[in-house]
């Protein structure tokens, strides 16, 4: 009698076991849909190519957020009526142009950037001679920059003072958000200065010889409008401070 009523004991608990079980399980998932935001935490495609394209349509659409949200807090700044404050916001817009926080429209030049065929086997060179890496992106931008640009895009984002570009893999990283190629630079200005300042960099000549050795990819065209957007991220700076 005494084992039959642990038995009935043991019996009785479990309800409660699965239960526990289903609050835990919907507790998992309820956690998991807000992680995701209504998206999923898996995205379609095993490949790094979906993994890249999907990291950056979040940001985009993180971006435009930001930007509608940067709209609002300048309508509000205005609307307070304080004489300090729009002295401030006055300076702010006058410094809009030379940030990158406003759009620029007029002809320019287009460099695009592309890796070698994957087909190509060439005995005893290092791979790496194949792909396009920061240091080459980074010496067109340097050039178009000291030809006289106005504003400069890579793969359509705004570079400004404190965009950072990183080689990792295959990819590069432009502030955080991986890109693989073609790279496309976009940099508005006079097009013919900023011809002749490609023509005469060292760097990119010394591109040219690779992209003509191995087949990397290399196009220069002149454009008769293009149109770089404000910059979306955001803006902090880092300096350094005398010690006491």
């Amino acid at each position: 009698m005494a084992k039959r009523r642990r038995g009935t004991h043991a019996r009785g608990r479990w309800p409660y076991v699965v239960v526990a079980i289903f609050v835990l399980s919907g507790f998992v998932f309820v956690a998991s849909a807000v992680s995701a935001g209504g998206s999923d935490l898996r995205p379609a495609g095993d490949d790094v190519g979906s993994l890249l394209k999907d990291r950056s349509d979040r940001v985009d659409v993180q971006r435009v957020d930001a930007r509608k949200l940067r709209e609002d807090i300048d309508s509000l700044s205005k609307s307070v009526n304080d004489a300090s404050l729009k002295k401030q916001l006055d300076r702010a817009d006058k410094l809009r142009d030379d940030t990158g926080l406003s759009k620029v429209v007029g002809a320019g030049m287009r460099v695009t950037l592309t890796d070698a065929p994957r087909t190509l086997e060439v005995p005893g060179l290092d791979p790496r001679s194949l792909v396009v890496h920061q240091q080459d992106i980074q010496a067109f931008v340097n050039v178009l920059w000291s030809g006289g640009a106005q504003a400069i895009t890579l793969q359509g984002e705004r570079l400004i003072s404190t965009t950072g570009i990183k080689c990792v893999g295959s990819t590069v990283l432009l502030d955080g958000v991986p890109y693989s190629p073609p790279y496309v630079i976009e940099a508005v200005g006079d097009p013919a200065t900023l011809d002749d300042a490609l023509s005469s960099s060292p760097e990119v000549t010394t591109y040219g010889k690779y992209a003509t050795m191995y087949g990397l990819g290399l196009k220069v065209e002149a454009s008769g409008k293009l149109t770089a957007k404000p910059y979306a991220g955001t803006i902090g700076l880092k300096y350094a401070t005398a010690a006491n």
